[in-house]
């Protein structure tokens, strides 16, 4: 006798009387118990499949701004400064082109000697100064921001126009321009920052 809702009671009371009637409704009580559980899985599997495909269909999103695009908010006087410091030495702690740059002291000195804008001393207090541009694609002489060392503000370069960027890296280097693409980069960029408007 199969176990459905309307004679569960009926096998019930058979059990009283045969123990073997027991055994099988034991029996079809695990069947049920297996389809149950096998009708769980296969739902499982087939939700599981939909919201993956469904994943799979959606937009993605890039973290970063579209650097293709061309932007200027007036602030080229700073990027060509930048520009020209290409090629000096890197010096923790420097802050002129005979002493050396570090990143911030890239910063400091391009804005004081392009827009008269005196500017904090460390990247992350430079990190504080301005607005964020968020998404939007940042203009020729902003600020773009890169996460090297655990904080969002821990390396800072001037934006130059087509996704590139002048920077003092590290020790032993030179200022140099690099593109923001570049996979190094591009998984570092936290933000750009628009510090002066015209």
């Amino acid at each position: 006798m199969r176990l459905t809702h309307f004679n569960f009671q009926l096998i019930q009371k058979a059990r009283k009387f045969s123990p073997s009637f027991y055994l099988n409704h034991e029996e079809v009580y695990q069947d049920k118990l297996s389809v149950s559980q096998s009708s769980k899985r296969t739902f499982l599997v087939l939700g599981l499949t939909g919201l993956l495909s469904a994943c799979a269909m959606m937009p993605r999103f890039s973290a970063l701004p579209d650097f293709d695009q061309e932007v200027s908010a007036g602030l080229e006087d700073i990027s060509i400064a930048a520009i020209g410091l290409v090629g000096v030495p890197y010096r923790y702690g420097g802050n002129t082109p005979k002493g050396g740059f570090d990143c911030s002291g890239l910063i400091g000195y391009v804005y004081k000697n392009a827009v008269n804008k005196q500017m904090p001393r460390t990247t992350d207090e430079i990190g504080k100064v301005g607005i964020s541009l968020g998404n939007q694609t940042p203009a020729p002489g902003d600020l773009v921001f890169f996460n090297t060392q655990g904080g969002p503000h821990s390396h800072v370069g001037i934006y130059v126009g087509k996704g590139r960027f002048v920077h003092a890296p590290s020790k032993g280097g030179t200022v140099r321009l690099e593109k923001i693409t570049s996979p190094y980069w591009s998984k570092r960029y936290t933000e750009a920052r628009r510090v002066v408007s015209k």
